[in-house]
């Protein structure tokens, strides 16, 4: 299924959370990191400390191993809502604001 998601993000983990995005971390994680990483390039802040994206999940609760092994450590207040596809969303692209917060 595809979701959109919506959650604030912690800013103190955003340089971990680019780390990880980047050093091959996530993306090796399986069945879903490549997809994980993918719905980091699509997420936008829309409003301050909020992030959104769209992500494709197979777990029969939304997100659940995702956010079990990546998204809980760096976002709060996570609400999904089922979509038919892939949603793009305006705002600044937050893969460059994690790339600033890790060269800070």
């Amino acid at each position: 299924m595809y979701y959109t998601v919506k959650a604030r993000y912690i800013p103190s983990e955003m340089a971990d959370f680019y780390r990880e995005l980047t050093d091959g971390t996530i993306q090796s994680q399986r069945p879903d990191g490549q997809e994980i990483v993918a719905s980091m390039g699509r997420a936008r802040v829309t409003e301050p400390g909020v992030v959104r994206w769209s992500e494709q999940c197979f777990c029969p609760t939304p997100l659940a191993h995702e956010r079990q092994t990546v998204y809980d450590r760096y976002f709060i207040d996570v609400e999904t809502e089922v979509v038919d596809g892939y949603v793009a969303f305006d705002g600044e692209s937050f893969m460059d604001r994690l790339a600033r917060a890790a060269s800070s």
